[in-house]
């Protein structure tokens, strides 16, 4: 019986003019009709690539020789750029990537929701180096290497890129991988860290080990050791979430870390393991432009949904008569629920649920409310929407982190609910990656 025969890719680089850039910021160009997408291509260059894989409908490459070079393309600032697959747009000029991710933005409103905003508002942008205070680093001891890698996977691989050091993430982790690895690299246990959870906060930086075996004293020592060192707090992680203990100082607190909304005069401490956002300085616009365009009055009822540690909770609450946060990971609600309390904000009111199922019933869904804050995960809050009246909701603000999503439940909103899409702006949360977050706000006529 035959068997099917993987076809051999072609091994000499193709020339080609790129067209576009696709939603993952991979160069698009059509050879002999065909669509293929090409690693490291800017449009309007003339690159070199090779393919790396074919597929019926589209082929896949990567750029080997830049003949013609964009205009927008600078030199990438980290040296591992091109291996590791953290960064993948490092090679453009910050001011283009602003406009490609708009871009992407309008596009998947026009084509997936059928909607176009009224008013395109300016980007977003905070730090563009230095800015990742939340990362979950792979951990791996290669035999032939002798050596413990700590990182980002590499780009279209599975394997860990061998780095040294990250000039996206905070300086106390991103400057300290080789020190991160020789101090692995000693342990008994080199092989047995399978990842890093890392999270900074105002205070400190704290990194969570995730170690498959127990750890022998000496392997702890070493990592204590080391946290003196960093100057940062270490946890250990032998199984689920809910295994994470203290490592050093030993009596530490789960929630040992803070962060600040200088603009709303509210705090947060949080877990190294919490969702919280990745780049502060975005956040810290990020929540008073929602508040803004919320247009706040002190007799509103608000709802907020998928409302986490309460990151736009408790802002809410300061300006609205009334605020109810529904989310569906209890800590986070529990923590939420602390810090209002620790800050004498008195006026939310808290409910877990999941917001990803489809026949929900409980009491506040019911409810009136005459504003809605929508910050939902990637996967988007359709099944919420479709549960809700919106009957008094005349302002809705939707925070998303997909633009496919937001595009899919914008047309629901707009086409089936009764709203207008009143402005829409992307975010620059993760500079130097093809990632956009953006904010649309939803209104209704009085």
């Amino acid at each position: 019986m035959s068997r099917h025969r993987k076809k051999k890719l072609p091994t000499t680089p193709v020339t080609a003019t790129i067209e576009k850039l696709s939603h993952d910021g991979k160069g698009i160009t059509h050879i002999e009709g065909k669509t293929t997408f090409v690693i490291g291509a800017l449009p309007q260059e003339t690159v070199k690539f090779c393919y790396t894989a074919q597929q019926r409908s589209f082929d896949e490459g990567v750029t080997t020789e830049i003949l013609q070079a964009s205009p927008e393309r600078i030199i990438p600032v980290c040296p591992h750029f091109g291996i590791c697959g953290g960064c993948s747009a490092q090679h453009i000029a910050p001011e283009a990537q602003l406009r490609l991710k708009q871009t992407a933005l309008l596009e998947q409103f026009t084509h997936i929701g059928k909607v176009t905003p009224e008013q395109v508002v300016p980007p977003l942008q905070g730090d563009i180096w230095a800015y990742r205070h939340k990362a979950r680093l792979g951990v791996k001891y290669v035999t032939k290497k002798q050596s413990v890698l700590v990182g980002f996977r590499e780009q279209r691989s599975n394997f860990l890129a061998d780095i040294t050091q990250c000039p996206v993430l905070h300086p106390t982790v991103g400057q300290k991988i080789t020190e991160l690895r020789t101090t692995l690299t000693q342990l008994i246990a080199k092989d047995k860290i399978a990842q890093i959870e890392v999270a900074i906060g105002k205070n400190k930086a704290a990194l969570v080990f995730r170690n498959l075996i127990p750890l022998e004293a000496s392997d702890q020592e070493k990592l204590c050791e080391l946290a003196q060192q960093m100057k940062a707090y270490f946890y250990l992680q032998p199984k689920g979430i809910d295994s994470v203990i203290p490592l050093y100082p030993e009596n530490l607190p789960l929630d040992s870390l803070t962060y600040h909304l200088p603009t709303e005069e509210v705090s947060f401490q949080f877990a190294a393991h919490d969702f919280t956002q990745v780049n502060p300085s975005v956040n810290q616009k990020m929540v008073p432009q929602a508040l803004d365009w919320l247009n706040l009055q002190a007799s509103d009822c608000v709802l907020d949904l998928f409302c986490g540690l309460g990151n736009f909770t408790l802002p809410l609450a300061k300006r609205a008569q009334r605020v109810v946060g529904v989310e569906g990971n209890a800590q986070l609600l529990e923590r939420a629920q602390q810090n209002a309390h620790q800050q004498g904000i008195d006026n939310i009111e808290y409910h877990v649920a999941n917001l990803t199922e489809t026949a929900l019933d409980y009491p506040w869904l019911s409810q009136a409310y005459n504003k809605i804050l929508l910050d939902p995960p990637r996967s988007g809050a359709l099944e919420i929407i479709q549960q809700l009246t919106f009957d008094t909701v005349k302002r809705l603000v939707y925070v998303s982190c997909n633009p496919a999503t937001l595009a899919r439940d914008a047309e629901v909103l707009v086409h089936q609910k009764g709203f207008h899409l009143a402005k829409a702006g992307i975010m620059d949360m993760f500079p130097h990656t093809a990632h956009v977050e953006s904010m649309a706000l939803f209104t209704k006529e009085s």
